[in-house]
């Protein structure tokens, strides 16, 4: 895919950039060691004020990014101005807690003094997304900056602009030159950058198939990788929920983002003693939110990111169709400049349809009727993701059941599955491996050095 600006509001294309040369890619590898060298070296309270400096930035000069967002991959304006302000809440959280979480951890034995130290691994290579393109590199960066680590990003090919803001924040706030590096290189010369030597670790955001590739080439290099892949969330309603809440809640996270996210809940499972009025109140909200231009404040909904995006999702909710599959609202591409689709909901998909065992990227909702909570969840884990579950009950014991039953890195009871600062983020089984944010996030990378003194 070239690299290239293309507003998904219109198909146009903006402006193209030309991918680094293997020459150039081992240039910048050098000055990312360099600096890393003299990085690793600098205090915490210095780290701590570069990232306060980063946030500042992105609160301050919001708009500004959330204009680039919006042009580059379609989301809502007000959402961009959000992803920004969430940012700067991630710099500040790893700014304030960092040198807590890697604090030597003292153990008594019989040497003289004997503990963990926490140091950082060397430069990181981080692969990131188009969906939110500004949160996934922060809740990357603050914390592997925090910890004195040195990074390098590769982003996703239709974000560029958005690469290169997120470097030019780093270095307004005063970072070192070559500690944080965007290197604008295209996927085929990701092998390149993670068989290098002076690279020493990776984290990935994306597809299961990029995933499992820079998995292999890291494992060929033996060096530890960090894995956020796709997911098929379950939304489960059982009858004691409050029923205006969770279907308010389910139209946000069902179609946030314009329903790219991967831990958007896609699969509605609901109870049959509150399906039809779940459902009725459901399609109400989803034919009243509002499709157009992302940049317009009054927009709910606006364009599928790519070209590629939009005929992926427009191909499997015909094949849901042609296998038995019943449309309550959308389910046709909008016929319009750029790469709209409507807010749809599918319900009677058969069993064995190929789509339940698939990640929709779009804001297309898949239903499903159960009769009982042992129903539910079998049906919530009947998927290779595992990602993040809501669920929805008052019920205590079925509370506790849900938490303990649902595979799932991430269960939120009674509330919008999200990434939090404060709370490990990752999953478990193709939604990948390893944990982002939290005190997990800063020690993700970082080598805890056995330390005895006798």
């Amino acid at each position: 895919m070239a690299i290239a600006t293309v507003n998904p509001t219109t198909g146009e294309i903006v402006q193209r950039f030309q991918a680094l040369t293997a020459t150039e890619i081992n240039h910048k590898l050098a000055i990312a060691q360099a600096a890393f060298q003299q990085y690793r070296l600098t205090s915490f309270a210095q780290r701590r004020q570069w990232l306060e400096n980063a946030a500042l930035i992105l609160e301050q000069d919001a708009e500004k990014f959330a204009t680039i967002m919006t042009l580059e991959m379609g989301k809502t304006k007000k959402s961009a101005i959000a992803e920004a302000e969430k940012c700067a809440l991630v710099c500040r959280y790893y700014a304030e807690h960092g040198e807590q979480f890697l604090a030597n951890e003292y153990a008594e034995t019989q040497a003289i003094k004997s503990y963990v130290s926490y140091q950082p691994l060397g430069v990181i290579l981080a692969v990131m997304p188009w969906n939110f393109p500004f949160w996934q590199v922060f809740r990357f960066a603050a914390p592997a900056l925090m910890a004195g680590n040195g990074a390098v990003l590769k982003h996703a090919s239709n974000v560029p602009q958005c690469a290169l803001a997120v470097a030019e924040i780093f270095t307004q706030a005063g970072v070192p030159e070559g500690v944080f590096q965007t290197l604008l290189i295209d996927a085929s010369q990701v092998e390149q950058v993670i068989t290098d030597p002076r690279i020493k670790a990776a984290t990935l955001t994306g597809s299961e198939p990029a995933g499992a590739s820079l998995a292999r080439l890291a494992g060929q290099e033996i060096k530890p990788t960090l894995l956020e892949l796709g997911g098929s969330d379950p939304f489960i309603v059982l009858p004691s929920a409050d029923l205006e809440e969770a279907v308010a809640v389910g139209t946000v996270a069902r179609t946030m983002n314009n329903g790219q996210s991967c831990i958007a809940a896609k699969r509605f499972i609901l109870h049959e003693a509150i399906a039809q009025t779940f459902l009725t109140k459901f399609q109400a909200q989803f034919a009243n939110l509002k499709v157009g231009d992302p940049m317009a404040p009054d927009t709910d909904i606006g364009p599928l990111a790519t070209a590629e995006i939009l005929r992926d999702i427009v191909n499997q909710v015909d094949r849901a169709i042609a296998s038995g599959a019943r449309v309550l609202v959308g389910g046709q591409p909008l016929e319009s400049p750029g790469y709209f689709y409507p807010p749809t909901i599918l319900t009677d998909i058969p069993p064995g349809a190929a789509i339940l065992q698939e990640e929709l990227f779009g804001p297309v909702a898949m239903v499903f009727i159960v009769k009982n909570i042992d129903q539910a969840i079998a049906l919530a884990n009947d998927i290779p993701f595992g990602l993040g579950a809501s669920a929805w009950t008052k019920d205590l014991a079925e509370q506790e059941r849900l938490i303990r039953d649902l595979e799932a890195g991430a269960v939120f009871i009674n509330a919008l599955v999200k990434s939090d600062p404060r709370l490990p983020f990752g999953g478990i089984k193709r939604s990948g491996y390893g944990r982002e944010l939290g005190i997990s996030g800063i020690r993700a990378f970082v080598n805890a050095k056995t330390v005895s003194v006798n």
